[in-house]
């Protein structure tokens, strides 16, 4: 006996159709398959046939069903497609429409008829009739009268006539007339007014000296999986490196199907440069570059093997292979290619496992030395090392180290690694110190030498340090977001340096703030904050609307996890904050989140417009910054202004979003507040705990006009080179320290009109 199942595939797409293919292929030891063929724009047909003696027809059919479920679960799992699937008797028909997704009926006709009637009453003749999403459409005759068939699948009615507006109405499986009497639509086409320069901003001659934490970057959207969008569309990379290629700044990060480039550390070009193989696939992630002479070699982390690519001109988006496939299993990899020309690979990433090193042959990429174990945490010696938000997680998991990357400077080899998970705020790079590429290593003293666990912008982990054009040095890393997926972040950049004793560390006291971008060699990094204090802090808010519970008071809270949504992404919506004073503005950073989006992946036609408004009174308004020509992706847009501005008010009055609603996490304004700074902190206590040294409560007295404070620490007193800053409360609950050091404490209040002495250091 035979019972035969069929698939029919209608289908544009010839990888999808090799995927099922691939899928089909692997069935052939339970059943035959014929018309097996699949080409682009083709119909196919796959029929199953089993022999099964003895066995119903009613069975083999629920046996072939099962078969068919399971295939094209198994395919459209993992898969983009939005495939849907209709029964006739023995059949699966799968269907696929060039232009959207639809049905093709086979049972169940479903017929609605009715009268499509002007504002007056009259019937129209030539009104179209259709369904939203559908190809099937009908014109009415002279009477206005229409009659089309329906699937049971189409649920909206949807009609046009000229001069007037589209009508829509939804119906059930039982309803069989509707009448719709169209309105008249007046046709008030908004016509956008041209883009506008003021005294205060230019779009056309936009050249700041100055930049602010999260990077700016047309971040891309993650891939549509069930497990990573289960909480809608987002935003994400991290992992980032920097290189300096033919005088520009190249940043490459995980999975962006490209890379970035700069000319300035401010301003970010995208070239689209994607390696991706299939839809459920990395890009690249925690990718790694390095530079020989003209030419940019690039790979991305793995543990099957991946090409080494190369390029001589890598802003046109081409590589080359220089290998085909890398010999080692090496997750988050990073080069270093010694003064002597020798070319070392470190990688690794574990809570289990230490990092690696090996030497490389250059001509074929395989390792030439034994694979050296660098280092392992130890978190039982240091604080900052422990598993969770803040250090305070022994349960769940062992920590995690990763990013390995490694920077020569004066002859000593700076082993720098992330710890101890990318989804928190103490995420943060480490560094060990040796003689020799390969080691051993040992343990600088001053640790963390990239740490950001308070502001706005928290976590400076698995990053990566270069040396700019005059010689300063910085460091990018990851920061953490992680409000819709563990692993959505974004990216800072912190000036770091190498002090007269070899110590290396960053600075980011002030790394959500805006800092001053290179324009020669700095002698003290901690000289490269513009000074311009935040002015947005806890003031009020008003919005054109609300979604839900996403209140505006959330773009003041300075939390880049929490965010306001208006109820749409339209023209108009706007969103409005009280200075509360007449204050001196010189720079705005609107950070966008993605709410109700639906993009995926990377996309060329993401942009960001808008308009932004000032006022004295709150009644009289004033254009400051006009972007409603943009045609830039700015998820983390910072402008900085000409010339300062005095005002109590701003508005941004949106003009478009690339997807969803118009929503924020942070409308953060700089500059001075035109009062006093405050004064001293006084009674800094540091009570480090007996019973784990790790761990220290830390207090002290508010300050009036302080709206913050910075917690500087060090291993001297002139080595307080990591700080934490503090917003609205006069406790923290340190837990990063290392066991058997001992540190020095001091403590600064910070307010809109300037930062206050620095306090006694405390030695603890």
């Amino acid at each position: 006996m035979r019972q035969k199942t069929t698939i029919t595939y209608l289908e544009h797409n010839m990888l999808a159709c090799n995927r099922i293919n691939r899928a089909i292929a692997s069935w052939k030891k339970h059943v035959r398959v014929f018309s097996e063929t699949c080409t682009s724009f083709s119909e196919n047909t796959y029929m199953f046939f089993r022999k099964d003696v003895g066995v119903s027809s009613a069975s083999l059919k629920a046996y072939n069903k099962c078969m068919l479920v399971s295939l094209l679960a198994s395919f459209f799992a993992v898969s983009t497609v939005n495939a849907q699937v209709n029964e006739r008797g023995d059949s699966v028909i799968v269907i696929k429409g060039q232009v959207s997704d639809y049905y093709i009926t086979v049972s169940q006709k479903h017929f609605l008829e009715g009268t499509i009637t002007g504002p007056d009453g009259k019937p129209l003749e030539g009104a179209t009739v259709m369904f939203t999403a559908s190809p099937v459409h009908y014109t009415t005759d002279a009477t206005g009268y229409y009659k089309i068939q329906a699937s049971r699948y189409d649920h909206e009615l949807f009609v046009y006539y000229p001069g007037m507006k589209y009508a829509y109405r939804t119906f059930g499986d039982n309803d069989t007339k509707i009448d719709i009497r169209m309105e008249a639509d007046p046709r008030d086409v908004r016509v956008k007014a041209p883009q506008q320069a003021t005294r205060w901003f230019d779009a056309t001659a936009d050249h700041p000296s100055t930049y602010c934490n999260p990077m700016n970057l047309s971040y891309c959207f993650r891939a549509n999986l069930p497990d990573l969008v289960k909480n809608g569309s987002f935003r994400s990379t991290a992992d980032p490196m920097m290189v300096m290629y033919k005088g520009e700044y190249f940043l490459f990060a995980t999975n962006q199907a490209g890379f970035y480039y700069s000319k300035d550390l401010s301003n970010w070009e995208f070239v689209f440069a994607g390696f991706q193989r299939y839809p459920e696939d990395d890009d690249l992630c925690a990718p790694a570059a390095f530079v020989s002479e003209d030419t940019l070699f690039y790979t991305g982390s793995t543990y099957a093997g991946l090409p080494i690519w190369y390029s001589t001109n890598p802003k046109s988006g081409k590589f080359k292979r220089y290998v085909e496939k890398t010999a080692l299993p090496s997750w988050d990899p990073a080069f270093l290619l010694d003064d002597d020309g020798r070319l070392y690979m470190y990688y690794g990433s574990s809570n289990e496992f230490a990092l690696k090193g090996v030497e490389l042959d250059r001509r074929d990429f395989h390792p030439i030395s034994k694979i050296q174990e660098i280092m392992m945490l130890r978190p039982e010696e240091h604080g900052w090392e422990r598993f969770g938000m803040n250090n305070d997680d022994s349960t769940t998991l062992a920590p995690f180290t990763e990013g390995a990357f490694v920077t020569k400077h004066n002859g000593k080899y700076y082993f720098q690694y992330g710890a101890p998970g990318t989804e928190f705020k103490v995420y943060a790079d480490g560094v060990y110190v040796s003689d020799k590429p390969m080691g051993p290593f040992t343990y600088q003293k001053h640790n963390p030498m990239s740490y950001k666990p308070g502001g706005f912008v928290q976590g400076a982990g698995h990053g990566g340090t270069f040396e700019d054009a005059y010689g300063n040095y910085w460091h990018v890393a990851t920061c953490m977001l992680s409000l819709k997926y563990k692993f959505e972040r974004r990216i800072g950049l912190y000036p770091t340096a190498f002090d007269k004793d070899g110590v290396m560390y960053s600075n980011t006291a002030f790394g959500d703030y805006p800092l001053l971008t290179p324009k020669g060699k700095v002698d003290d990094i901690a000289n490269t904050f513009s000074g311009w204090m935040l002015l947005s802090y806890g003031k009020p808010v008003m919005a054109s609307s609300m979604d839900s519970t996403l209140v505006p008071e959330n773009v003041t809270d300075e939390s880049m996890r929490t965010f306001w949504s208006a109820r749409s992404g339209e023209p108009g919506e706007w969103l409005q904050i009280s200075l509360e004073g007449l204050k001196e503005v010189r720079a705005i950073q609107l950070n966008y989140y993605e709410h109700r989006a639906v993009q995926h992946n990377k996309a060329m036609d993401l942009y960001h417009q808008y308009r932004i408004y000032h006022s004295i009174d709150g009644q009289n308004w004033e254009l400051v910054v006009d972007k409603s020509d943009n045609d830039k992706d700015v998820p983390h847009d910072y402008i900085e202004l000409r010339e300062p501005l005095k005002t109590r008010y701003l508005k941004i009055v949106n003009e478009h979003v690339p997807s969803g609603n118009f929503a924020m996490s942070g409308f953060r304004i700089f500059g001075n507040g035109l009062g006093e700074a405050p004064a001293a902190v006084k009674n800094l206590k540091v009570e480090r705990s007996k019973a784990d040294k790790r761990n220290a409560l830390i207090t002290w007295e508010p300050v009036k006009e302080a709206y913050a404070y910075n917690i500087y620490y060090g291993i001297t007193p002139d080595k307080l080179y990591n700080s934490i800053t503090v917003l609205g409360d006069t406790m923290y609950d340190f837990r990063g320290l290392d066991k058997d050091t001992d540190y020095y404490f001091s403590i600064e209040a910070l307010g809109e009109s300037g930062r206050s002495p620095m306090s006694k250091v405390l030695r603890r």
